[in-house]
């Protein structure tokens, strides 16, 4: 994926990020990180709120957020995340961006600051439910919980093709805690997607799965 990264005034933000990340480092919160299995190329332990911070000075720029990510810092790519414009992200970048994805902090991060404001978010939830990687799986059922809490404006009906998906992914333990986190948040949204909810638990404690079963307790005890 190849796109024209050089302009003066991008380029002149790029660089002020890169030592705006740098004064905020933290080696103790990249310690931390890195006890906790949050691996990343290179990672300064910025915190989250800084980040908001640094971002909040710039106005979105698809460019800016390109250069950002192609940087591969932990920091850049979640600044990406919060920069880019979401009406000029491409199908293609989403699924670039989430094919590379390899902890759940970058997962959750593109999902809540950037995914479900595109026009692709529905379609690519359902696509990636259906992909071979597990952080894509990972992706997709947490854009279903951002965009059920987020996204007021559609219709109930835009979460039912989640609900056969999910029945399949609640076998993976890995997949246990985000995915009861988005379905409560759907349940919570309406009658209509808690009766949805309600049906997803019959058929995940009637699959002979014992993840699935205990997921469906947790479940039922959230909505």
């Amino acid at each position: 994926m190849e796109y024209l990264l050089d302009n003066g005034p991008e380029e002149q933000q790029f660089q002020e990020i890169l030592k705006a990340i740098r004064l905020y480092k933290s080696g103790e919160i990249a310690q931390n990180m890195k006890m906790r299995g949050m691996g990343y190329k290179m990672s300064w332990g910025v915190s989250i709120m800084d980040l908001r911070d640094i971002s909040k000075k710039y106005a979105p720029s698809h460019l800016l957020a390109l250069k950002l990510w192609n940087k591969q810092w932990r920091e850049t790519m979640i600044l990406a995340t919060l920069l880019d414009d979401p009406e000029m992200v491409t199908e293609q970048q989403m699924d670039f961006w989430t094919k590379s994805f390899e902890n759940t902090e970058i997962a959750e991060q593109a999902s809540a600051n950037l995914y479900w404001k595109t026009p692709f978010a529905y379609a690519k939830a359902l696509e990636w439910c259906r992909g071979k990687k597990h952080f894509m799986h990972y992706t997709a059922v947490h854009l279903m919980g951002r965009l059920a809490m987020m996204d007021k404006k559609s219709p109930d009906e835009m979460f039912d093709p989640f609900f056969e998906e999910l029945a399949i992914l609640g076998k993976d333990p890995a997949l246990s805690t985000v995915i009861e986190r988005a379905v409560i948040i759907m349940a919570h949204r309406s009658d209509y997607l808690r009766e949805l909810a309600g049906e997803l638990t019959g058929i995940l404690r009637d699959n002979d799965n014992q993840v699935a079963f205990r997921l469906a307790g947790d479940i039922e005890a959230g909505i």
